[in-house]
């Protein structure tokens, strides 16, 4: 299971990469809907803030 912490400023690069439409914007940062990730890790490896980890 991949998670966005509060490291996310909000910038958009993960949400470009993800395949399954699975990044969504909320208020105040990005989160990933868990039914909808495949966990290909393409969101981990365009964030320019290390703000998605693998938990």
């Amino acid at each position: 299971m991949f998670q966005i912490t509060n490291k996310c400023v909000k910038c958009g690069a993960c949400e470009s990469e993800c395949p399954n439409d699975a990044i969504v914007e909320e208020k105040t940062q990005f989160n990933i809907d868990q039914k909808k990730c495949v966990k290909c890790g393409n969101c981990i490896a365009e964030c320019p803030n290390v703000a998605i980890v693998e938990k």
